[in-house]
């Protein structure tokens, strides 16, 4: 075991996406998980039904405890639905600034609104400029630039526009661009662009894909991978585990995260 990985997102009831997605992914991948849960929501297949906040207080605790008792070697963030959880893992996060950090900007899951409106300039304001890569699909890029995403051409610069918010580094999914060609761009602050191409996997069971992926990279990145090879083992892990998808639920359902690793020898 291998990479102490904190992860501060909300739970899912439904285990699909969320903090169950990352604890599975971590440990799938030989790391360990450890978790500052931001929100609990009651989900399924079909979506989100009920959202209960945790106090920002109490999720500073969570981590606090962890990081001087366990240490961490990667954080990881998914659903920060409000400014003051934004603002308080922010402080945190600024004391550990040598600590890789993948942000997951979470906005929306199944229809259902994760980030408030209000919540947007402080995420942007506050975290992006701590993350050591950001990892938004196309939805979630538009939100943070303020103008859409036309069409595959449009990644690279819109990566780059994304990068000049303060990241380090962006991995721009293009999940939902039409075509069976998925397309994912990750640039660097050093100008490095790389492109990863794989096919579309048609299937509704694709619920908890981001979350997996961003927790996938993590666990790299704690275990001491550069950011290009965490990417390429953590998209490889996320289409196996789609392809195995168990078919649970009468919506998007769940990703087989065991199968994802072990075709990948974990």
């Amino acid at each position: 075991m291998q990479g102490r990985i904190l992860i501060m997102a909300g739970s899912d009831s439904g285990g699909g996406a969320g903090i169950q997605a990352d604890i599975k992914t971590v440990t799938v991948l030989g790391g360990f998980g450890m978790t500052a849960i931001t929100a609990l929501t009651a989900q399924n297949t079909l979506g989100v039904q009920a959202v209960m906040p945790v106090s920002p207080a109490f999720i500073v605790a969570q981590m606090r405890c962890v990081m001087d008792d366990l240490g961490v070697d990667a954080f990881k963030s998914g659903m920060l639905d409000r400014a003051e959880v934004i603002e308080a893992i922010a402080n945190v996060l600024l004391t550990s600034a040598d600590i890789p950090y993948v942000l997951d900007p979470v906005m929306v899951a199944k229809g259902a609104a994760l980030l408030h409106d209000s919540a947007l300039a402080t995420l942007k304001a506050r975290l992006l400029p701590l993350a050591t890569v950001l990892t938004p699909n196309i939805p979630e890029a538009e939100a943070l630039l303020g103008h859409g995403i036309a069409g595959r051409a449009e990644m690279v610069p819109a990566a780059r526009a994304l990068l000049a918010l303060g990241p380090r580094a962006v991995l721009l999914k293009g999940g939902h661009m039409e075509g069976d060609e998925l397309l994912d761009v990750l640039v660097q602050a050093d100008g490095t662009v790389q492109e990863f191409v794989s096919r579309r996997i048609h299937t509704r069971h694709t619920h908890g894909t981001g979350c997996t992926l961003a927790s996938a990279i993590a666990t790299g990145l704690g275990q001491g991978m550069s950011l290009p090879d965490a990417v390429i083992r953590a998209r490889d892990y996320v289409l196996r585990a789609i392809a195995a998808a168990p078919g649970y639920g009468a919506g998007a359902g769940p990703l087989n995260h065991g199968a994802g690793g072990m075709a990948l020898g974990h």
